[in-house]
């Protein structure tokens, strides 16, 4: 019997990458790609501002150093924050076979549109994550929206 992946120990390498992310005056959203048995194969960080690049979300960042992969049904994407729908196409697209948030009190993406669609999604509600977020939406709004695609 395999023990199954340890979560928290995962979203740890995208809080970190939210908090480097954060360092370098960016958004703070950090993400990483997991094979099923807790190999890590991609870890990355949302980049527009730094980059000044929009498709540099954290989940974008991680799937492109995580390179390619013959498939992706039994990997995990471990993201700080719900995914929005650019990012949810990226998990549906390649059948990432499951998602694991550290929250969805900030921002609710399309992770029940994944959900629906066979995707496994955990929502650990982790305070740290709601926080570093929500304080950074508060002191940032219009780059916030921007991120978003909101007026």
């Amino acid at each position: 019997m395999t023990a199954p992946p340890d979560y928290r120990a995962m979203l740890a390498v995208a809080v970190e990458e939210a908090r480097q992310g954060l360092a370098e005056g960016g958004i703070p959203i950090g993400a990483a790609l997991f094979a099923r048995d807790g190999t890590l194969l991609g870890r990355g960080h949302n980049r527009r501002v730094q980059e000044g690049d929009p498709s540099v979300h954290g989940e974008t960042d991680a799937f492109r150093k995580a390179g390619r992969q013959r498939s992706y049904r039994d990997t995990i994407m471990v993201t700080t924050l719900s995914p929005c729908w650019y990012c949810s196409g990226l998990v549906r697209q390649f059948g990432i076979g499951t998602l694991v948030m550290g929250e969805s009190a900030n921002f609710c993406g399309g992770h029940e549109w994944l959900r629906e669609h066979g995707v496994e999604v955990v929502d650990l509600a982790d305070p740290e994550c709601i926080a570093m977020l929500g304080d950074w939406i508060a002191a940032n709004p219009a780059v916030w929206n921007e991120d978003i695609g909101e007026d």
